[in-house]
């Protein structure tokens, strides 16, 4: 397809006819005064991105200088932040101040609950995150690892059901205890709660409960048979769980032309407008999926309400680095995506702003917007001013679209303040990103010697000071009750067991949300927030000493460079497999996370981040002479092989030794120009194997 000429721009003709055929008709937008607002846009603040990133640059030379000219010396020494003051990378603090973010929905400001991050261009995954803000945690249980025994398949299996009803009813005891006896004798009727206020509602005989702000409902229904043999007639307990989802268009999709940028903009068309659908075939029977319904209940005066069925949206949106297809300049170059996603998920969202209030994504009329791999408070500011200027574009109030920064670069965690300051009239979540922020904590410190093992990560000074940094500068910030503070993924989506046992520790640590890879997931992790008042914990944190910034600034050196050959090889085999399993399916099926099973063949969920990880721990490794190219290229070809074995029979695999070898390829140049790509990211690689493999058909 041709490009379609719009006010000097050459637009891409599918992005072109999405943008004036579908979205801006129902918006009484002229399609003239809309390319050329994005024409002015692309053009004036192109120049700005390029000198962002020109910066990094300069600042990464910096950084490799200083530490070839101090391998192996500690860097938790003054001189070593007097270092990072006079090139800038460290900048001052701003004095004491809160955020002054407003009309925030509750879903973020006041409401404890897990999160969910699904791929935009999935549309049946995209319907599963808005609609797990209810699960059944019956479901949850009896179908995961999360209670004793393996998952039962086939029929009902009644002493795993047991086993679930006693576990859930146990939950309710602790959190939503009777006056008098247990939940699991508890016969029907109307319940004599401990704290009658606990009780919000009813739908027919369904019993609504609220506890840290959290709604749970029991279904009673003594025809169903789970609860015709159950003493109250319980069928189900159903708890709010993912409260908020973000729908990505970054890190989880490959997106690398105009016509997969379409298509994540055209799912979010349909989720923000409510049409969003999807037809599957499952166990050779048809379904469609649409979003849920809102909730109707009648409180206990009478008066009949309603709950949102679906979860708050965030979009998110792409960081500074790539440049788009979908969109040329006048000069011929192609426009920062990021610019370009500003501009059409905000105006998408306009659809919602448009319909009535009880029907709304965000009923306080925001547009929630994630900001990923932002570098320190110069390019927050910058972000904060293309906000500005789309909402000037879209005739928007000030301040409408708000702002999700992830901090998981290390000149962002080390300037944390400065840059929420820089945002303070946007903000409203602050979220850690373990992976990527390892990623650049390798990559900036490259030259100053062998990193530590990658499973040693966690254990490193660095990360401690680095999670509790954010949670307490978030606190002093003024996030409680008004701004979400986050922490990272659960990787092992298959490990329930594991993550109840693990990820406790976020609402312990202040956290009002974390991440979870799916619906299930975000069921069982509300369990963690109906154990932990996290608001109250906030409250307890007042006066609390500030995490050490030297302790954040520790590079995770190894102490000696003296591991065995055989744990050498376990890292290199590690790294390479979990690329090229996932690489693979990047290139050739344009699958951007995928559930990869690492060497004892358990299902990790692999995305960008954790390819840029596994990179440039080998680059790091390859530059000190921990492992030499012929290394290298030995487990790139026995792990070839393992991953092929590990796919064997999957619908589209092509083999990664097979011509023309794209994928092996692509995981080979990102370790050998590991040390040059910018901040370690693996997207200009990935995007250009990509396309090449899409040429190819």
């Amino acid at each position: 397809m041709t490009d379609a000429t719009r006010a000097g721009l050459a637009v891409a003709a599918e992005l072109a006819a999405f943008v004036e055929d579908e979205v801006l008709p129902d918006l009484d937008l002229d399609a003239e005064a809309f390319w050329r607002g994005t024409a002015d846009i692309l053009t004036r603040l192109g120049g700005a991105n390029r000198a962002l990133l020109a910066r990094r640059d300069t600042l990464q030379r910096k950084l490799d200088d200083w530490h070839r000219a101090h391998r192996g010396e500690p860097s938790d020494t003054p001189e070593y932040r007097a270092f990072l003051g006079d090139i800038g990378y460290l900048e001052a603090e701003p004095g004491p101040f809160e955020i002054e973010t407003r009309d925030v929905d509750a879903e973020i400001a006041t409401i404890a609950a897990p999160q969910l991050v699904v791929p935009m261009l999935n549309a049946r995954f995209l319907l599963n995150a808005a609609n797990a803000r209810w699960g059944s945690l019956y479901d949850a249980l009896y179908g995961t690892d999360a209670i004793a025994g393996p998952a039962p398949h086939g029929g009902y299996d009644a002493r795993r059901g047991a086993q679930v009803v006693a576990y859930a009813k146990a939950m309710l005891d602790d959190a939503v205890p009777l006056a008098a006896g247990s939940w699991a004798d508890w016969a029907g009727g109307d319940p004599e709660l401990a704290d009658p206020a606990a009780l919000v509602g009813r739908a027919g005989d369904n019993i609504l409960l609220r506890h840290h702000g959290l709604h749970i409902e029991i279904v009673v229904d003594r025809a169903d048979p789970i609860g015709r043999d159950d003493p109250a007639g319980i069928a189900d307990i159903v708890l709010e769980s993912a409260v908020t989802a973000i729908a990505d268009l970054e890190d989880s999709v490959a997106a690398v032309d105009a016509a997969d940028k379409v298509a994540g903009y055209r799912n979010w068309l349909g989720l923000v407008r409510g049409t969003l659908t999807a037809r599957f075939d499952k166990n050779g029977t048809g379904h469609e999926r649409r979003l849920a319904p809102d909730r109707v209940y009648v409180a206990p005066d009478g008066t009949r309400f309603a709950l949102s069925g679906r979860a708050l949206m965030f979009v998110r949106n792409v960081g500074h680095l790539m440049t788009t297809p979908a969109i040329r300049l006048a000069t011929g170059e192609e426009a920062y995506e990021g610019l370009v996603d500003a501009i059409m998920t905000a105006t998408i969202a306009l659809h919602d702003r448009r319909r009535a209030r009880a029907d709304r994504l965000s009923r306080a009329g925001a547009i929630y917007i994630v900001k990923p791999k932002l570098h320190g408070p110069a390019e927050a500011a910058f972000t904060a001013r293309l906000f500005g200027d789309v909402e000037a574009m879209l005739d928007l109030p000030a301040d409408t679209i708000k702002l999700g920064l992830m901090d998981e670069e290390r000149r962002t965690s080390a300037n944390l303040a400065a840059t929420i300051h820089a945002l303070k009239r946007r903000i409203v979540f602050v979220n850690t990103g373990f992976l990527d922020r390892t990623g650049d904590e390798i990559h900036s410190a490259m030259h100053a010697g062998p990193m530590v093992r990658k499973g040693a990560m966690k254990r490193a000074r660095w990360y401690g000071a680095y999670e509790d940094r954010n949670v307490a500068i978030a606190l002093a910030c003024g996030f409680s009750g008004r701004a979400q503070i986050g922490k990272g993924m659960w990787a092992q989506p298959d490990e329930m067991a594991a993550m109840l046992a693990t990820k406790s520790a976020h609402p312990k640590s202040g956290a009002t949300t974390a991440w979870v890879p799916s619906p299930t997931a975000a069921t069982l992790h509300a369990l963690h927030y109906h154990a932990t008042d996290v608001f109250a914990g906030h409250a307890a944190r007042a006066g609390a000493a500030m995490p050490s910034l030297a302790a954040l600034l520790t590079i995770p050196l190894a102490p000696a460079a003296d591991w065995s050959a055989a744990e050498i090889a376990d890292e290199l085999d590690t790294n390479v497999q979990s690329m090229l399993g996932y690489v693979v399916r990047w290139i050739d099926q344009g699958v951007g996370c995928s559930k990869v099973p690492d060497l004892a063949d358990i299902g990790l969920m692999e995305d960008r981040a954790t390819l840029r990880i596994s990179s440039q721990h080998i680059a790091n490794w390859l530059l000190h002479g921990v492992v030499s190219s012929d290394d290298v290229e030995a487990a790139l070809t026995r792990m070839a092989r393992r991953v092929d074995a590990q796919n064997a029979g999957a619908p589209g695999y092509r083999s990664l030794l097979a011509a023309p070898g794209i994928a092996l390829r692509t995981c080979r140049d990102l370790v050998y120009h590991g040390l040059d790509s910018p901040n370690g990211y693996t997207e200009p690689l990935l995007h250009a194997g990509r396309a090449e493999a899409k040429r190819l058909g």
